[in-house]
């Protein structure tokens, strides 16, 4: 499930570092990373769409982090953006804006103009009023934009609600009944480009299915505007492969990148897609540290340092995440024990049934319900599968300074992000003098 970050001599490293070192080095709570976890994932990518013309856009929300969109950019992927911002920080890291494709339903003036000058890919236009307005904007740049229009094929991606985005009701893209009618406007609007149709259903799919259905609704559309003359450069089939994070069986990146280039029945359109989630979610892990233990007449729980402001997806989501401690061995030496207790200053611990909750003043705020766990006060703790939309949607509420994160490779920890100081979080307030 895990298979960059598992137990050697008992204590569970990332590759081949001990997430104690780590935690001792850096302080917790603290975001870790595999180097060879996120390499391996991107290459699985590269291998499948051998043969057919591709670029792989890592989807920049699930993980921002300059050090990973560094190395992705090495291994040569584009980016799939959301913001202004984002596309800052592929830039800063080294990304090519020839790679980058923009996605979002809210772009702004300012955003739009930053894209043109940086001379991006494609612009993923999401409404009517977003198609006029870049148009307008281009016009008054003297450019010419690059343009897709993002499809809703009203495909249910069977998914959690909050991150299904291809059904009719959903903020994002296109009817699929005005798509045509739009691209046919497109075609006809001065400072733009038709370059390519772009669909996307939602994160965290394990099936191939819904997938497979988005992209034949596509190409059906594909076939109706070729019959008005337009056609495309490439598709843009998204992103949402999903990953393992409890007893999901979700497909594997060459069976799904099968399934996408065999109902694409040949064509030979470059294919984009927009992974995120499956490049960084098991590529991560947050380290917590126990606080305290509190025992209650109906619950027992592990007050831990991390909170829901660090990893955001089990107060928003209900998410799971697998929690493991960073020791594996039962007898450990205890600071409750002595030598009169006939074990050494050892003792074996028992096993409960804990709430793993932080500190932050909300009942909301828990990283796992109902966990079973043989731990003591001062332990350490692995949340597992936190790669993505971990830091990304982190915050500082309750004025918590936001996590530390650690890149390792092989037997090197490097620090890619210090921990926040509660003085930073101060900068550009003022305080109100009448």
């Amino acid at each position: 499930m895990f298979d960059y970050f598992s137990y050697q001599n008992n204590q569970l490293c990332a590759e081949q570092v001990s997430l104690a070192d780590i935690a001792q080095r850096f302080g917790t709570p603290c975001y870790v990373y595999s180097h060879a976890a996120l390499t391996d994932g991107y290459r699985q990518f590269e291998a499948a769409f051998v043969g057919h013309e591709h670029l792989i856009c890592y989807a920049v929300k699930a993980n921002p982090n300059l050090a990973i969109l560094h190395l992705l950019a090495r291994l040569g992927a584009g980016f799939d953006i959301v913001s202004g911002g984002e596309l800052q920080r592929v830039l800063a890291a080294g990304g090519g804006a020839g790679k980058v494709v923009f996605s979002g339903v809210g772009k702004t003036v300012a955003e739009m103009r930053m894209a043109l000058d940086a001379g991006i890919l494609c612009f993923n236009v999401e409404s009517e009023a977003e198609l006029v307005r870049l148009n307008e904007v281009a016009g008054q740049m003297g450019k010419i934009a690059p343009v897709s229009l993002r499809v809703n094929p009203d495909v249910d991606a069977k998914t959690h609600p909050y991150i299904s985005t291809g059904l009719k009701q959903n903020k994002f893209g296109v009817a699929y009944t005005e798509a045509l009618t739009l691209y046919c406007r497109a075609g006809d609007l001065q400072h733009l480009r038709v370059t390519g149709m772009d669909c996307h259903i939602g994160s965290q799919l394990t099936e191939t299915s819904p997938f497979i259905a988005a992209a034949e609704k596509v190409l059906t559309l594909v076939d109706a505007l070729a019959n008005e003359g337009i056609r495309f450069e490439h598709l843009d089939l998204g992103g949402g492969l999903g990953i393992r994070y409890s007893d999901e069986t979700p497909p594997s990146i060459a069976d799904y990148v099968a399934a996408l280039l065999g109902a694409l029945q040949g064509r030979s359109e470059k294919i984009i897609v927009e992974p995120g989630r499956v490049l960084v979610g098991n590529a991560g892990v947050l380290l917590t540290r126990v606080e305290y233990l509190k025992h209650g007449e109906e619950k027992n729980f592990a007050i831990v340092d991390a909170a829901m402001n660090d990893l955001m997806r089990p107060a928003l989501y209900d998410a799971y995440h697998h929690i493991q401690p960073v020791q594996s061995k039962q007898d450990t030496p205890s600071p409750q024990s002595s030598p009169a207790s006939g074990r050494g200053g050892e003792r074996e611990r028992q096993s409960l049934i804990y709430e793993v909750v932080g500190p932050v003043c909300e009942t909301g705020d828990f990283l796992g319900h109902a966990r079973e766990l043989a731990i003591e006060q001062g332990d350490l703790l692995a949340v597992m599968s936190a790669g993505a939309y971990g830091m990304s949607m982190s915050s500082n509420y309750n004025t918590r300074p936001r996590a530390a994160e650690v890149m390792v490779s092989g037997t090197v920890a490097q620090l890619i992000r210090e921990r926040e100081t509660v003085q930073q979080l101060f900068v550009g307030e003022k305080t109100f003098l009448l």
